[in-house]
């Protein structure tokens, strides 16, 4: 995209003043941002970063999933085929100032790998973030291959080019580097606003953007509370404005909360009885997750009791509303000996479901979430665990069973579920070719 405006303009210009990604930087990252590899080949152990081999010892395990290299007693981890030559791919960031913008430079590092032969590093920069003091954001990147699976198939030989203002909306965009280059440079206005030098697994260029434009994040990272800094920027930060005044509660008289998303839908459920958010009686529950099932149960009673002949009008006008907004994705139906995942095709079924495993699928809306898909992981047609899918972000929110809790099946699900995203994204392309 060709600058077009004044701030355009400034930030190519400063971008070209940059310094290139200097070699201390690339020894760094090959150092601290890949794991050291190991093969099994011919009853050999190869070391993949010194070339070393050897023999496994009798005693020990040959089927493990880390050995520890006798010459370089580096900690490997284990291929588990024997191919012949593999690669890694990570990201890292160089955090930096120009003029008065905050830079985040984001670098993709290639780590080539081959039995008997000493890794090759390939090092290129992708991104620039480049952020002002009041929080906006413009992006530079390299362009990708439009044709491709991955959303980051770079082509590496285009060069940075300005992006538009939307793109702080794109995949790319929330990419949050491995490591961060430990030697920073900052703005005086983010170490005023809480910013030591902890990016608490959080995108830099989220970070920095939310502590410039938001009072909000600024107040959680003064007061410590940064897990729960973490949960708003990574995917919730919508939420954090409506629940504010919670917040706020649980700041003042230092409440942990051990649960966020249980502990949203318990706020949910506060607000829907129109309690009052700022009292931590309600707000401060010394059981989270009991107290959350009361007043799913509660509030359950009540529907029941005095909108039951309503309900079945309005189970009705939703289950319209519901085909509407999800129909081109019933009939998925995932399978892995006993265990079915399948999208539930019915508001009906939100309330059975609801009713079966004891939590708020039904009594919460979840049938209304346009971004939400929703989908019922059963084991010999009994189920067992809910689980959310974000369409626009295309991961898994929550997977819950029983009472919010895991099931012994937790994991079986989760990997048969995160196997079969692709054939929910196929269902969004076809869904947005249609509506063009």
């Amino acid at each position: 995209m060709t600058p077009k405006t004044i701030t355009e303009k400034e930030i190519c210009t400063l971008s070209e003043s940059l310094e290139p990604i200097s070699k201390e930087v690339c020894n760094w990252a090959e150092k601290s941002i890949f794991l050291k590899w190991g093969v099994l080949s011919r009853g050999k152990f190869h070391c993949l970063e010194c070339m070393h081999s050897w023999k496994p010892d009798v005693k020990e395990p040959s089927c493990q999933n880390y050995t520890k290299c006798t010459h370089c007693l580096g900690k490997l981890k284990v291929q588990q085929y024997n191919q012949v030559h593999f690669k890694e791919a990570e990201y890292s960031a160089v955090v930096d100032t120009a003029g008065s913008y905050q830079v985040v430079r984001i670098i993709c590092s290639y780590k080539h790998m081959k039995k008997n032969f000493l890794p090759a590093y390939f090092h290129k920069e992708v991104m620039q973030h480049w952020i002002n003091p009041k929080g906006e954001v413009r992006t530079m990147s390299l362009s990708t291959n439009a044709f491709s699976q991955a959303y980051d198939q770079w082509k590496f030989c285009s060069p940075l080019e300005i992006r538009p203002k939307g793109f702080e909306h794109n995949a790319k965009y929330r990419i949050n580097p491995y490591r961060v280059y430990p030697q920073i440079k900052v703005l005086p206005v983010l170490r005023r606003n809480g910013f030591k030098k902890s990016f608490y697994n959080i995108a830099p260029q989220a970070l920095f953007t939310s502590l410039l434009k938001e009072p909000c994040a600024e107040t959680l990272l003064k007061a410590s509370q940064t897990s729960m800094l973490s949960y708003y920027l990574t995917s919730h930060s919508q939420q954090i404005k409506q629940n504010w005044q919670a917040v706020k509660t649980c700041l003042k008289f230092g409440y942990k909360i051990t649960d966020m998303k249980i502990w949203e839908d318990y706020i949910a459920l506060l607000r829907w009885f129109k309690k009052d958010l700022s009292t931590p009686l309600f707000v401060c529950p010394d059981n989270l997750s009991e107290a959350h099932d009361r007043l799913v149960v509660k509030k359950r009673e009540l529907q029941r009791k005095k909108y039951l002949h309503k309900m079945r009008s309005e189970i009705q006008s939703a289950q319209q509303i519901y085909e509407q907004q999800k129909k081109q994705f019933f009939g998925l139906c995932f399978k892995d000996q006993n265990l079915t995942i399948s999208v539930l095709e019915k508001v009906q079924d939100f309330l059975e479901e609801g009713d079966n495993l004891h939590h708020c699928v039904f009594t919460n809306e979840y049938y209304m979430k346009r971004d939400s898909l929703i989908l019922s992981a059963r084991i010999d047609n009994a189920p067992v665990e809910t689980i959310e899918v974000s369409l626009s972000k295309l991961e898994i929110l929550q997977c819950r069973g029983l009472k919010n809790k895991s099931s012994k099946h937790h994991k079986k699900v989760l990997s048969l579920m995160k196997e079969n995203l692709p054939l929910i994204a196929r269902r969004i392309k076809k869904r947005n070719s249609v509506e063009i």
